[in-house]
């Protein structure tokens, strides 16, 4: 029966599979083909977000195809309520074997695909969790990095809280990033840019790894590796086999604290999200690469 299905998202489905009727609600529903939809139907100020994961999720696929759920079908109704329609996927905890293929695919396949246009960033906003990201494209790295910085940095001094923090982040900006990134011979590759153990998983019908949840850009390798890190879920052996494909970027001897400045932008957003502890670790980020400063 369909009465737990919206109309509209009926209509889209129909669109997709037209001899066939459907089953279920919202957000798995299960067609009489047998095939089975991942449906999601969102209010007007949800227009934002459901296009930045549908075109984050559409450039995961053009570079690793059936490493994330296809999307079928996206868009605004009338209404204007968003709706997005992709893929079903039946998703267990990441295994250790998954977890190995996951890094070797991101490595050969998601890791090298470039931006068309050789910038970095994207060309739309972003949800990372609740947080909007703002994007945009810029001509280096090091130019991007600090936009991103500088965007979570606003939004937690618009809080009204934070101000030490927040200052101390200002110089990040202005002298580290520079320093630690400007000179680094990169170009930018498709990112995931929200990777944490929440965010992957093993597909159930095939074993293989999936990604889900994006918050996609353009930018470096490295940093697509950086909340697996803060979070764990990951072994150690997923790092191994994707260095083994792709070497740490040089300097090799300056990667550990490019990794810090990667974790700072997640330690950050946590803040934002979640306030507490976190600022705590983002604080102590900043101070470890405010005092590698003078080495770098």
């Amino acid at each position: 029966m369909s009465s737990h299905i919206p109309q509209a998202i009926l209509q889209k489905l129909r669109e997709l599979d037209s001899n066939a009727s459907f089953s279920g609600s919202l957000p798995r529903v299960q067609s009489s083909s047998g095939a089975i939809f991942y449906a999601k139907l969102g209010s007007p100020s949800d227009d934002v977000q459901y296009t930045g994961e549908a075109e984050s999720l559409k450039a995961i696929a053009e570079a690793a195809p059936s490493l994330a759920p296809r999307i079928l079908s996206f868009g605004v109704l009338d209404s204007g309520a968003p709706y997005f329609i992709s893929e079903y996927k039946d998703i267990g905890l990441l295994s250790y074997g998954a977890s190995d293929i996951l890094a070797k695919r991101m490595a050969t396949e998601l890791h090298a695909k470039p931006s068309s246009s050789g910038l970095f960033g994207f060309s739309i906003p972003t949800y990372c969790g609740v947080t909007r990201l703002q994007n945009g494209w810029f001509r280096t790295w090091d130019e991007c990095y600090s936009s991103m910085i500088g965007d979570l940095l606003g939004q937690l001094e618009r809080k009204g809280r934070y101000q030490n923090m927040c200052r101390k982040g200002e110089s990040i900006k202005s002298e580290v990033i520079p320093k630690l990134l400007g000179s680094l011979d990169i170009k930018p590759v498709i990112l995931h840019g929200d990777l944490w153990s929440g965010n992957a998983g093993v597909d159930k019908a095939t074993g293989q790894p999936i990604i889900f949840d994006p918050a996609s850009y353009y930018g470096h390798n490295e940093a697509d590796l950086s909340i697996a890190r803060i979070f764990g879920g990951f072994p150690d052996s997923f790092f191994k086999t994707y260095h083994q494909h792709i070497p740490k970027t040089e300097p090799v001897d300056q990667y550990e604290l490019r990794m810090d400045l990667y974790e700072l932008f997640h330690y950050l957003n946590h803040t934002l999200i979640f306030g507490g502890h976190y600022s705590g670790s983002a604080e102590r980020k900043m101070d470890k690469l405010m005092a590698a400063l003078p080495e770098l």
